[in-house]
């Protein structure tokens, strides 16, 4: 598996695209390159790796599901839980970025993204729209609900 291949998936909240390069999403997003993805990763481990979780909200990030937190480093990560069928994909390449499976602004469309994605990665239960991940930007000393 290449990483930087665009890979059609279902996550853990949505059709998303994953892939590590963020530029490659951007252009099939159509939307700038100067807009940051969040990335997902496979664990806490892998999370310690690449920012630092400020002391205050150490619990908040370890108990929350679906949830993305954009650090003071501007850099935005969500944890995949492991008993998903999503951490077992993600857990191949350690982070990826991940983006919904869609245009900028419009509707989810089963032949766009087919189209869009270098490889399709089907399970069990065909995909499925649900609703995005919260996102909540913090800082050393509070936290504001982006999403």
């Amino acid at each position: 598996m290449d990483e930087n291949q665009v890979y059609l998936v279902q996550s853990d909240t949505t059709v998303g695209f994953l892939s590590n390069d963020d530029k490659k999403l951007s252009d099939i997003k159509k939307r700038s390159s100067a807009q940051k993805i969040l990335q997902v990763i496979d664990s806490f481990s892998t999370l310690k790796l690449h920012t630092r979780v400020p002391n205050k909200y150490k619990k908040l990030v370890r108990n929350t599901n679906k949830t993305t937190f954009i650090y003071p480093t501007k850099e935005s990560f969500r944890v995949v839980p492991e008993n998903l069928h999503h951490n077992q994909f993600v857990s191949k390449f350690k982070k990826m970025y991940s983006t919904s499976a869609n245009e900028t602004t419009k509707e989810f469309d089963f032949e766009y993204a087919y189209s869009q994605a270098d490889v399709i990665v089907f399970e069990d239960n065909n995909f499925y729209e649900a609703n995005s991940s919260k996102i909540f930007k913090i800082s050393k000393c509070k936290i504001h609900k982006i999403r």
